[in-house]
């Protein structure tokens, strides 16, 4: 089995959690860069939960969708390496194009297509941006991935720091449903 065939074997099941932590060891041998996830504190009141844990929630409430899921599992891949320390609390100013950057390095080495790659990076480094009326009318299929990645993201927040997020996301659903 090839590197990508094992990717969608473990991210297209039911119970992708479970699945991906039973296969972990394997998975970081064809993406050690996710090792940093593992234990690495977002020191932050808007997470829970350190970076690999929250990765997992947020696959964990995805729709099953190839694409959705793997930009899930790389859209915070370069948290550990982008961050800013005030008072405490870190930031993650420019983690997703940092993501990004990272993720088409990883894209290319497991043998994706150009096309594929630049639109699977696309969600990537605009899965943190808000999504406007000119996203939705450019491009709409992309704009509803990028809406289910924003929203397994943000539902994997700290549930006190929701409401704020979940608004933004009933906004957007609103707007999708036009179209």
């Amino acid at each position: 089995m090839n590197d990508i065939s094992f990717l969608y074997s473990i991210l297209m099941t039911d119970q992708v959690e479970e699945t991906v932590k039973e296969n972990q060891i394997e998975l970081f041998k064809i993406i050690p860069e996710l090792k940093y996830e593992v234990g690495f504190d977002h020191k932050h009141p808007h997470h829970h939960l350190d970076v690999w844990n929250h990765t997992l929630l947020a696959l964990s409430l995805s729709i099953k969708d190839f694409d959705i899921r793997l930009v899930l599992l790389l859209h915070d891949i370069g948290k550990p390496f982008s961050y800013q320390e005030e008072d405490g609390i870190r930031h993650f100013h420019n983690h997703a194009e940092k993501s990004e950057k990272i993720s088409k390095k990883i894209l290319k080495r497991l043998g994706f297509k150009k096309e594929k790659i630049k639109e699977l990076t696309t969600l990537i480094k605009y899965h943190d941006t808000e999504i406007t009326d000119e996203d939705l009318n450019k491009n709409p299929e992309l704009t509803l991935k990028r809406y289910e990645i924003q929203k397994c993201d943000a539902l994997a927040h700290h549930p006190k720091k929701l409401e704020k997020r979940k608004k933004y996301l009933d906004e957007i659903k609103e707007k999708i449903k036009v179209i």
